[in-house]
């Protein structure tokens, strides 16, 4: 990887404490955008020094080193300090039933599918914290029940991964999952857990969640979808990143199965072999 920069030496361990708030010089800036840009294919934008400094200025007090520079150095030689950069720096906003409408859309699609004997497959392709994920089980369990089904979430993110896997949250963050699902999919947390939701076990059974890089060696996810989730990702990425991500994406979709992006994400110029059937959803033939 080429970071742009000339390679400095470590921080010594006696002066490596650093101020609170290291400055980052441009040509930091442009390395670490470089680091980012190589690792997941997300584009950071002349605008978003501030947001680094801040991600990643507790990253170098934590080290006891005193400038990005030398950090750089760090994410070439030490394998966890780049995943730790990687979490940092990629978004991961998301929450249960985002866009419903897509959910009322896999209802259908699952309901059509009920008398099929393979399982039905989804595949939560940027899963964050695992909300579209398990969002997208309750509608399975709800209409498909014990018939077959999976849902697989990715994500870049080693600790969203984690926390995925956990399935609890706070109980704000759970507000938009309907009251029945609630009652019937979750368990509300007692005692040191008070104020927290988790995923019942039986649901999490039927959710997996691996560690992928979207734009890098895909972790094993076995056959093709009926319906894969890219929503509120290609925002960030460039438009040939755009074009090669989709294109691998639809390689692991049915004929027939259905592609999901954002409501504010366009495919034009990205892809045409997709033909849009309502908005934001997309068929292969």
């Amino acid at each position: 990887m080429n970071l742009a920069v000339a390679r400095p030496g470590h921080a010594s361990g006696s002066g490596g404490a650093c101020n609170v708030g290291v400055a980052m010089q441009r040509s930091e800036f442009v390395a670490i955008r470089a680091f980012i840009f190589d690792a997941s294919g997300i584009l950071l934008g002349d605008t978003k020094s501030a947001l680094v400094t801040g991600r990643l200025g507790k990253r170098l007090r934590a080290r006891g080193i005193s400038s990005y520079a030398s950090y750089l150095r760090l994410l070439v030689d030490d394998p966890e300090e780049r995943q730790a950069a990687i979490d940092l720096l990629t978004t991961n906003e998301t929450y249960f039933f985002r866009e419903p409408r897509h959910f009322d859309f896999l209802r259908e699609l699952a309901g059509k599918a009920g008398v099929a004997r393979r399982p039905f497959r989804v595949w939560s392709a940027a899963s964050s914290s695992g909300e579209e994920a398990y969002s997208a089980a309750m509608v399975l369990a709800d209409v498909l029940g014990d018939k077959p089904w999976e849902v697989i979430g990715t994500d870049i993110s080693s600790s969203m991964v984690a926390a995925a896997r956990r399935a609890r949250y706070p109980l704000a963050r759970t507000q938009r999952i309907p009251d029945a699902f609630r009652r019937r999919f979750c368990l509300r947390g007692v005692g040191p857990a008070e104020g927290t939701l988790l995923v019942d076990g039986r649901l999490r059974r039927r959710v997996s969640f691996l560690e992928g890089n979207l734009n890098g060696t895909l972790p094993a996810i076995g056959e093709p979808f009926d319906l894969i989730f890219l929503r509120n990702v290609m925002i960030y990425f460039p438009a040939e990143v755009k074009t090669t991500l989709v294109a691998r994406l639809v390689t692991h979709l049915r004929p027939g199965g259905h592609l999901l992006i954002g409501h504010s994400e366009s495919l034009n110029g990205v892809c045409d072999t997709l033909d849009q059937v309502g908005p934001s959803i997309f068929r292969k033939s």
